[in-house]
């Protein structure tokens, strides 16, 4: 799915999204928000730890990963870099969980 559709995909819902690229091997500290977060892979790929339970989520074009607003987690992008789309919700929208929708979400 390129990143038109994606997008497109994501305003259907009623969200906001906005693009960001991080280059390969880029690493984010474990850290946590106060709001709900959604994130789709664009391009490349990244994978998020969630030190909490010791599991991990990784993320390939065409992922959807729903983090609820303060779960901790750290991300590594892959060797070719990433390109993610994000919006923001109010805490409390997801599930307690983080959930991953791979592909066709």
């Amino acid at each position: 799915m390129t990143r038109d559709a994606l997008l497109t995909r994501l305003r259907a819902e009623g969200l906001d999204p906005y693009p960001w690229s991080n280059g390969p091997g880029d690493v984010y500290a474990p850290h946590e928000h106060g709001f709900d977060k959604v994130l789709v892979c664009a391009a490349g790929s990244i994978r998020f730890g969630l030190p909490a339970t010791g599991g991990h989520v990784g993320l390939a074009e065409g992922d959807r990963l729903d983090l609820p607003a303060g779960t901790r987690h750290e991300a590594f992008v892959g060797p070719s870099g990433v390109t993610c789309l994000e919006a923001h919700l109010p805490a409390g929208t997801h599930a307690s969980l983080a959930r991953r929708a791979a592909g066709e979400w």
